[in-house]
């Protein structure tokens, strides 16, 4: 390795662990090795900002954010909450396979995975604790299950490889629909049987009358995610528009028909999304001057060549890469990782006849399960500060769930065919 990469390295890793905020880590480590180690005119770094900022696809991102926003503000995210416990709570661990299900609707709107956290965890965690579920296990499946929102579509992790790719948006959206309902599946089973196990009270079957009730209140929520599926795999319009129409009809139902939403709160909900957008964006840009150095350095390219030099099989090549995600989901949000790993993956994806699709699934789940994971993964840090309890504790109350998803990600690691399923019957994709 040159002493430069070692200088680059060590500048990076000793922004990050000293705290430094990681999109001026990316970008100041990217300028130094532009202008200083590679003698290039500092002012190219404004021709990248220009253009990691102008692109089309980050809209999309932007309106998913208020829209999630728009449903923690008013009460779809109660009602989707409602819906999931009349369908599954009067099972053993009922509730908590409703704050799973829940998750899985929510994810289906907002594609955060933050979003979900802080929007089904903090309501469901305490009423796992008042309804008699321990708080280990309680803290541990809604820290975990919120890895829903990037894995079923939206997904703002997939907008932006898909970005970077340039792969169909649509059909790499198709590929979380299977994932994303084994996960549910599997976790809703362990808590099946662990709750039952437990001895945990079960809660009355709700009749008809209660079940046809909950569903009509609602209505209006549930349309949305099919408004958002039907639209865009309908033809009736782009992921891209799937946003801007999520938004109007979140915004409609919470003022309209809902009425827990004021007009003088609209501007409170816009600027918290500007916000949380803005801050995105910063680290799209910063990731976008520390890739450019990459670029010139032709590092990709350099590493695909090592690791084909030492690694022959496929299939070894996809074990290591799932280690590695793992330990940098660690470490690093999923929106640097993704945009700074990608083109780094890519030449390889290449040379190893991995596809892109079935590899942005495993990316997603990887960097997904990091938010789960210490020292920095910010579910833990959210569902800690719900419940007062330090990582430590945190940490070990997720790790069976963390067990399940690992699990589940070797399964769709190595039965590309499940993942890719959806896109070749509905598109024809090829693969």
């Amino acid at each position: 390795m040159e002493n430069s990469y070692l200088i680059i390295l060590a500048v990076l890793l000793g922004a990050l662990a000293t705290t430094v905020p990681v999109f001026m880590a990316l970008f100041f480590t990217g300028l130094l090795g532009l202008s200083w180690l590679m003698g290039i005119d500092p002012r190219i770094v404004i021709e990248v900002l220009y253009r990691s900022m102008d692109k089309f696809a980050l809209i999309v991102v932007l309106f998913f954010v208020l829209c999630g926003n728009v449903m923690t503000t008013g009460t779809i995210v109660e009602k989707l909450i409602k819906t999931a416990n009349v369908l599954v709570g009067c099972l053993p661990g009922g509730l908590a396979m409703a704050g799973i299900l829940a998750c899985g609707l929510f994810g289906a709107i907002s594609g955060s995975t933050v979003a979900t956290a802080v929007a089904i965890g903090g309501f469901m965690i305490p009423a796992l604790i008042d309804n008699g579920y321990d708080e280990s296990f309680s803290v541990g499946v809604m820290t975990t299950a919120p890895i829903l929102g990037i894995v079923i579509p939206p997904s703002i992790a997939m907008i932006l490889y898909a970005m970077v790719t340039n792969d169909s948006l649509e059909a790499l959206f198709l590929t979380g629909f299977i994932p994303g309902a084994l996960i549910m599946l599997a976790m809703s089973i362990y808590a099946f049987f662990v709750c039952r196990a437990k001895g945990y009270a079960v809660r009355p079957r709700p009749t008809l009358a209660e079940a046809v009730a909950t569903l009509k209140e609602s209505f209006w929520a549930l349309l949305l995610p099919a408004i958002i599926f039907i639209g865009i795999y309908g033809g009736i319009f782009t992921a891209n528009e799937a946003a801007v129409v999520a938004c109007f009809y979140a915004f409609f139902v919470e003022i309209v028909i809902h009425r827990d939403m004021r007009l003088r709160d609209v501007k409170k909900v816009i600027v918290a999304s500007a916000i949380t957008s803005a801050t995105l964006l910063i680290i799209v840009a910063g990731a976008s001057v520390f890739g450019e150095y990459l670029t010139f350095e032709q590092i990709p390219d350099k590493i695909a060549n090592g690791v084909v030099g030492n690694i022959q099989s496929p299939w070894v090549f996809l074990l290591a890469v799932n280690i590695l995600l793992l330990v940098i989901g660690m470490f690093m949000d999923i929106i640097s990782a993704t945009l700074i790993l990608t083109p780094i993956f890519l030449p390889l994806l290449a040379k190893f006849g991995v596809d892109t699709m079935h590899f942005g699934l495993l990316m997603t789940i990887n960097l997904g399960i990091g938010y789960c994971t210490p020292p920095l993964g910010v579910s833990l840090y959210i569902s800690g500060a719900t419940v007062n309890r330090d990582l430590l504790y945190v940490s070990r109350a997720v790790f069976p769930f963390l067990m399940i998803q690992i699990l589940l990600l070797l399964l769709f690691t190595f039965w590309p065919d499940l993942v890719l399923l959806l896109p070749r019957l509905i598109y024809g994709y090829g693969g």
